[in-house]
């Protein structure tokens, strides 16, 4: 199993540069002092059901939000050698934590920085995800749930060594107002 593991992420980096390029995805570790942030992001246009989050904001269709994706390929090597899933949730969490600041300089220096209303994600991993800011949503679309379930599944198999309580059988929108993410992760200048 170790070796198709390796193998996958080996064609994975290969193939990573063409996902990015075809997603029109921003990196956010191109400023000085961001090197370590695992995420990479755009603007997109929320397509799902009215959603209240817990700070009053308002998430409508067709609403600006920031669209985060983890670099998959980097935290794959990153964890590859840990072998024990709650260390690889906590590297995790921390890589996330200190990443989320520049994702709110990312909002709050963009040019249309007015519209945006805050950032969405999603995933089958959300332990934790509330103590980080973020509010799980259901996806009610079941294509879209099916489609980004494919999507995530192989990223949940390559990063699993035995316990699938951490992940979800669903995806789901993790989702913070952008007042939520700025007052909470501004950065210090």
């Amino acid at each position: 199993m170790e070796f198709i593991r390796g193998y996958a992420i080996t064609v994975w980096s290969l193939l990573d540069p063409v996902y990015y390029m075809v997603t029109r995805l921003t990196y956010l570790d191109r400023k000085e002092g961001a090197s370590e942030c695992i995420f990479r992001v755009r603007l997109t246009r929320y397509k799902g059901r009215t959603i209240v989050l817990s700070d009053g904001t308002q998430i409508k269709k067709n609403d600006v939000l920031v669209k985060i994706h983890l670099h998959n390929v980097r935290i794959l090597k990153d964890i590859y050698n840990i072998e024990n899933d709650f260390q690889k949730v906590i590297y995790l969490y921390k890589k996330i934590q200190s990443s989320l600041p520049y994702v709110a300089e990312y909002l709050e220096t963009h040019h249309q920085h007015d519209r945006i209303k805050g950032i969405i994600g999603i995933t089958l991993l959300n332990k934790g995800c509330r103590k980080l800011g973020f509010e799980p949503h259901s996806i009610h679309n079941r294509w879209y749930k099916l489609f980004k379930l494919s999507a995530l599944l192989p990223i949940s198999l390559l990063t699993r060594s035995g316990n699938k309580r951490l992940f979800n059988k669903e995806p789901q929108y993790l989702m913070m107002s952008k007042n939520q993410l700025c007052q909470r992760y501004k950065l210090n200048k």
